[in-house]
């Protein structure tokens, strides 16, 4: 007997993990992607601990995408009435000795790039230039139409495909996605001098505003500033020339110090986005298709738990489908019902509640005014000089 076909549409953070996963499994994935080659779209991404541990199942991906060690997180005000080093949190360190998976970093281009090619090597076929128009679902399987006019079959459906995700408007229709009210402004940087050697994160925070650098490697930083804005569609292309030297020379951020303003000016490129996440939906699933990481419950990136809350979802459904469906058969309607619904009764809530808080988290980060900010700083003193208030704050893990 064939192996179960299931069909993956996305093949950006979610989708190739998951398939991945499924494949392990002994079921048949295909993934499906709308664009003619992995993205080279965005900046860089933070991988935590709970994520990282959900790689881990699949023996070699970790070493193949090649993360970059991260040690501490430091942050500061640059306030003039209030300005320097806030506090020093060396979490990441002590979470990577206790667990042997620690926070790493990698630029998002070549995270798409090494996650497809690994799923490749794995024997997942990957189909690019395949955007989903349309599914038809009966008792036996799934029909997805591509724009491309290509029809495929498979015995159920994995929508991973992001924020504007065509999966979950087959399933629920078109719903808007709802912009925070805050933009990123960001880039790839030479490594400052301020910076090297240091393997830390770098939390910076102003008057409305606030940055993060994030260290990619050794030589080069991804940075992001947010700040209040009339919406800018979440676009992630590099500006243009004259809108990116204005930036780089008139912007605030090109005067701060700790390394900030060096970022900026000497940034490789900029690109400018806004910041979006969706209301809870109610369920993610209609018969034999359902939806997983930002398709289901897109979020804001102030707690950084994006990546690794989709890749929790795949690792959820893929036990959850070795538990009610142990041979990878082809699965009855209520098999997969079972499986997608106790999925949504352990992963809804959490993701819905890292949303809020992630919403929150940029409230609070690009506070305004005197009273508001010194309260903001006061809040990251004390939570740098107690470690237990500052895992408990951002949800990070138990470092025993």
């Amino acid at each position: 007997m064939s192996p179960t076909r299931v069909g993956i549409i996305g093949a950006g953070i979610a989708g190739p993990v998951a398939a991945m996963l499924l494949k392990q499994q002994g079921y048949a994935p295909t993934l499906y992607e709308r664009l003619d080659a992995p993205s080279e779209a965005g900046l860089g991404l933070g991988l935590q601990h709970a994520g990282l541990e959900v790689l881990a199942r699949i023996p070699g991906l970790l070493a193949h995408i090649d993360g970059y060690a991260v040690d501490e997180i430091h942050f500061y005000s640059v306030l003039p009435a209030d300005a320097g080093l806030l506090g020093v949190s060396d979490h990441p360190r002590r979470l990577r000795a206790a667990h042997s998976l620690g926070h790493v970093s990698v630029q998002r281009p070549l995270l798409h790039a090494r996650l497809v090619e690994y799923a490749a090597r794995l024997g997942v076929p990957v189909k690019f230039g395949h955007k989903l128009a349309r599914l038809e679902q009966d008792a036996e399987g799934v029909t997805m139409v591509f724009s491309n006019g290509a029809t495929e079959t498979a015995s159920f459906v994995v929508g991973c495909d992001g924020l504007h995700s065509n999966t979950r408007s087959c399933l629920f229709g078109e719903t808007p996605a709802d912009y925070t009210g805050l933009s990123q402004w960001g880039g790839i940087s030479p490594t400052p001098d301020f910076w090297k050697g240091k393997r830390a994160i770098a939390d910076l925070f102003g008057d409305g505003t606030h940055m993060i650098a994030v260290p990619m490697s050794d030589t080069l930083t991804m940075w992001a500033a947010s700040q209040r804005e009339p919406e800018a569609k979440e676009e992630w292309r590099a500006l243009d020339a004259a809108t990116t030297e204005h930036f780089k020379q008139y912007s605030q951020y090109s005067q701060w110090p700790y390394g900030a303003g060096e970022l900026v000016r000497s940034s490789l490129k900029i690109i400018r986005y806004g910041l979006y996440d969706r209301p809870a939906l109610p369920t993610w699933h209609q018969g034999r298709v359902v939806l997983i990481g930002d398709a289901a419950h897109p979020t804001s990136p102030h707690v950084g738990m994006g990546a690794s809350n989709a890749w929790a979802d795949a690792a959820l459904l893929a036990d959850l489908l070795q538990t009610h469906n142990p041979r990878a058969d082809a699965p009855s309607a209520d098999t997969l019902a079972a499986v997608f619904g106790a999925l949504e009764a352990v992963r809804l809530p959490h993701t819905a509640e890292t949303v809020r808080r992630a919403r929150a988290h940029g409230e609070v980060r690009t506070a305004a005014g005197a009273e508001a900010c010194r309260a903001r700083n006061a809040m990251y003193r004390e939570m740098c000089a107690d470690p237990e208030k500052l895992r408990a704050r951002f949800g990070l893990p138990e470092e025993k």
